[in-house]
């Protein structure tokens, strides 16, 4: 799929197709492990409608409501699906515990196969299917989504595992371990993916609260700035920038010398150079790049203290 829309409409009807398949074979195999897919893929496809209209909004520039734009829409659905899919395994682990303390559940195995090799096959299509649209459309959303599927795939193909466990005990006469195999089985499933969502909360967590970018992003950026104004006469150059999204918003303040006389028409030129020089590392971005004789307008400050000498300047 060669659009953002069309990935993540396509993304929504897999959840949705496998959250109703999971709802109807529990009720048929008394699988908490299946509940607990069922659920997740039923929650997600109603974020998953959110997620559209919110790749809508991203892709707009910014307006009177939103002079920053809707960036940060991004952040607030990817951290929102994580504190979702988080709440889902926690619920999930705590039942799970709690049918082991009480002598564990009997489960259908045979219709759970079935239901495990449909849920694998759908969530690792869907999963290249991410992967592929990638090639053509650069999103966080459709990144986001990507991992979940990943990781959902994994999460079929051990209930697909686990399940033909309890056939071979089963054949084996081990009656007494089958009771535990569906909580053990959704205790170690949460355990090892709980990483998953909590990664995914934080990363869309420190980007609402305007953290720098990683390194990896950061440092190219500073450099092209760098790059972009060396032949230019400062006395300071500060860079910062956050990443709400998919876009990056860089603000540069340049503190020339007093004795400075560049023209407007040559700062223009160099933020046009600015500009120019980041987007060799990243696009989207928006810069902006201040001009100023006086180091205070540069400095880190809370915004509560104005100092009166910056008069003299003027």
């Amino acid at each position: 799929m060669k659009s953002e829309s069309s990935t993540l409409a396509f993304s929504a009807f897999m959840a949705l197709l496998i959250g109703c398949a999971g709802i109807i074979a529990t009720l048929a195999s008394n699988s908490q492990a299946i509940l607990l897919d069922g659920l997740f893929n039923l929650i997600y496809f109603s974020v998953a409608l959110v997620t559209i209209k919110v790749s809508k909004l991203a892709s707009r520039p910014d307006s009177e409501s939103y002079p920053f734009g809707y960036s940060y829409f991004e952040s607030l659905v990817n951290l929102c699906k994580g504190l979702l899919i988080l709440g889902v395994s926690i619920f999930a682990l705590v039942d799970a515990i709690a049918a082991l303390l009480t002598g564990g559940r009997v489960i259908a195995a045979g219709l759970a196969v079935l239901y495990a090799l449909f849920a694998t096959f759908a969530c690792s299509l869907t999963a290249w299917v991410m992967h592929r649209s990638q090639r053509h459309v650069s999103s966080p959303l459709v990144a986001a989504d990507k991992l979940n599927w990943v990781v959902n795939s994994i999460i079929s193909a051990a209930v697909l595992t686990a399940f033909c466990l309890v056939i071979v005990f089963e054949r084996l006469g081990w009656q007494a371990i089958l009771p535990y195999v569906d909580s053990v089985l959704v205790i170690a499933v949460v355990v090892l993916c709980l990483g998953v969502p909590v990664r995914m909360a934080s990363q869309a967590l420190k980007e609402l609260l305007n953290k720098t970018p990683e390194e990896a992003i950061a440092v190219p950026v500073r450099q092209a700035v760098a790059n972009a104004l060396a032949a230019t006469d400062t006395q300071e150059v500060r860079v910062r920038m956050v990443r709400p999204g998919r876009l990056l918003y860089v603000i540069v303040h340049v503190v020339l010398p007093e004795t400075s006389h560049l023209s407007i028409a040559n700062q223009d030129a160099l933020r046009a150079r600015v500009d120019e020089e980041v987007r060799r590392y990243y696009s989207p971005v928006v810069c902006d790049v201040v001009f100023t004789a006086n180091t205070r307008w540069a400095a880190p400050s809370c915004g509560l203290l104005v100092e009166k000498s910056y008069g003299k300047h003027l």
